[in-house]
């Protein structure tokens, strides 16, 4: 449990007032697909600067306002309006804190939140002001102890708010926050909600929604919700009873299921002077910028998880050791060649390199969608951060690729043979895992959560391994098998290493009578030149990438209704 401190005073001392945005809903209605009419007829005014609740019993469509009032998504009746214009797309003003963390969980906080600020902050903004930002954030909401703890240490009540630390990093006028004391002790709880009542009083507009019976009671206003969706109760916590006429407020969510409402008057319209203009929208941050930003962060999230790394290090070792016992040493001999070893030598490596690929690539979007999400909507474009993907990984595999062959030599499971050569073998396999790491990011993309990319990886594997031309080759296969071939990296993975080492020439001058029957039914598979197999690669890996921003793009807009041109 984190250690009670005072926020207002905190954040009285270090941060200049805002000045809070008004939102008002009017007769507000949604539908959302599979769940019918949610919300009906709602209609409320959050003043600038005040602490509002919405509450209500599981169902009643709490995080679906939230998401309205925020302009997330457009209501499907009514209106609601930010200081009396329409919502505009997000920006430094607005903050949004679903109930998954929006931060990654491996680096230390202080870290996390400067690359948070460099996505969010306007572009060319010194280092020295983005390392002032986190600092005052982290101050005013009493982490500055923990700013070199790894965010995974922090209780979960600190974890909420580093998750609003990053919001306040660009001083927002409103803050949105989904439950956010759910799971928390009643202590830290209470911690968290003098956090945001300190905000509120600063001048930031808080809205959240809750199903802790303490939060109502420390806010500015409550806003009540029936199970049908609608009003039943808006204004202040202390008559939230007597106007139920009950005397707690577990009382209160009994009468509301009844059935029970408090009639009030309709909010009164604002106008706003017609010479009153829309905040100017903030640059973003640059797409090249967010690259560099995404794949440093990329790099150090990597070396930071002791699972990943131990990964790294140990499918390299795994595969040498399978070839160390499955192949007997000297089979690219000239003289006493065993072409039948040659063959599943060359598709062990296409395997291997297709191996490490995938399985660096299931994680690592799945893991981070919370993430993805909430910086989408501050202005990440997915273009940069799929390269980024790209970027951070593949050096990694081109190491694990070349340390593959290094070893496979020196253990005599290779030919010796000229730079030409392996420098062939060499861009095979790490075009290889070049489209066997975009096919993981799409299958990451893909799932919702790490457990089904994870059943993923047999699903992956096995068509690459059965229809690669090495155990039935693709001129023996049917029809219908030689044109899931074509779909296989796999296939040309083998083909183009194979290619590359001569298994042509080496089973036709070879001694072995296996030679001319291997040539015969493996066709013209590695008569074509190495280039061919590593343009179709290639060709593959940027199909991949391309689906996997497709997908990428569609989810960010499920949570974001309203969208910015250029995403």
């Amino acid at each position: 449990m984190s250690t009670p401190m005072h926020p207002r005073a905190s954040i009285d001392a270090r941060v200049p007032s805002v000045n809070g945005l008004r939102i008002q809903a009017r007769r507000v209605g949604r539908q959302v697909r599979g769940a019918g009419q949610v919300l009906r007829d709602v209609s409320f005014d959050v003043a600038p600067g005040r602490l509002t609740v919405i509450a209500g019993s599981s169902g009643a469509g709490k995080t679906v306002l939230l998401q309205t009032l925020a302009g997330l998504s457009a209501p499907s009746e009514g209106e609601v309006l930010h200081d009396g214009a329409q919502p505009g797309p997000p920006g430094p003003e607005f903050g949004f804190v679903p109930q998954e963390d929006i931060i990654h969980r491996e680096l230390p906080l202080h870290r996390t939140l400067v690359y948070a600020a460099g996505l969010r902050m306007p572009p060319g903004t010194p280092a020295e002001t983005v390392t002032a930002s986190v600092d005052r954030v982290l101050d005013a909401l009493g982490l500055s102890h923990r700013a070199a703890t790894p965010v995974r240490a922090l209780s979960g009540g600190e974890r909420k708010r580093a998750c609003i630390a990053v919001e306040l990093l660009t001083r927002p006028r409103v803050l949105f926050l989904d439950e956010p004391t759910s799971g928390l002790d009643p202590v830290t709880g209470a911690v968290l909600l003098r956090t945001l009542r300190g905000l509120a009083e600063d001048g930031t507009t808080v809205v959240l929604t809750t199903h802790v019976l303490a939060d109502l009671l420390r806010c500015d206003q409550v806003v009540f919700l029936s199970p049908g969706g609608e009003v039943a109760y808006t204004g202040e916590p202390a008559a939230l009873c007597g106007a139920f006429g009950v005397g707690t407020v577990e009382e209160v969510y009994e009468a509301v299921a009844d059935g029970a409402r408090v009639e009030r008057a309709a909010p009164e319209d604002v106008h706003v002077p017609e010479s009153s203009s829309p905040a100017p929208i903030a640059p973003r941050v640059g797409a090249v910028r967010q690259w560099a930003l995404l794949t440093r962060r990329g790099t150090a999230l990597l070396l930071h998880n002791r699972l990943s790394v131990a990964v790294l290090a140990g499918s390299p070792v795994m595969i040498v050791a399978m070839f160390a016992v499955l192949f007997r040493s000297g089979a690219f001999d000239p003289a006493s060649s065993d072409p039948g070893s040659t063959a599943m030598i060359m598709f062990w490596i296409a395997f291997g390199a297709f191996f490490f690929g995938l399985t660096y690539g299931l994680l690592q979007i799945c893991t981070e969608l919370p993430v993805l999400r909430r910086e989408w909507l501050a202005g990440l474009r997915i273009g940069p951060y799929v390269a980024s993907k790209l970027t951070t990984m593949l050096p990694v595999l081109a190491v694990a690729d070349a340390l593959l062959l290094v070893v496979l030599r020196a253990l005599d499971r290779l030919p010796a043979a000229g730079w030409g050569t392996y420098g062939s073998l060499f861009a095979s396999s790490v075009l290889a895992s070049a489209a066997a790491l975009a096919l993981g990011l799409l299958a990451s993309a893909a799932v919702s959560e790490p457990a089904q990319a994870t059943l993923m990886l047999p699903l992956l594997c096995f068509p690459q391994v059965l229809f690669s031309g090495a155990f039935v080759p693709v001129p023996r296969m049917t029809e219908a098998g030689e044109a899931i071939s074509w779909a296989m990296t796999n296939r040309w993975a083998f083909e183009a290493l194979g290619s590359g080492v001569g298994l042509e020439s080496l089973w036709r001058g070879g001694g072995s009578p296996l030679g001319p029957p291997l040539l015969d039914s493996y066709g013209d598979s590695f008569g074509h030149p190495a280039s061919r197999g590593w343009l179709i690669l290639a060709g593959f890996a940027l199909l991949f990438m391309a689906a996997t921003w497709v997908v990428l793009v569609r989810k960010c807009r499920e949570g974001a209704v309203r969208s910015r041109a250029g995403r």
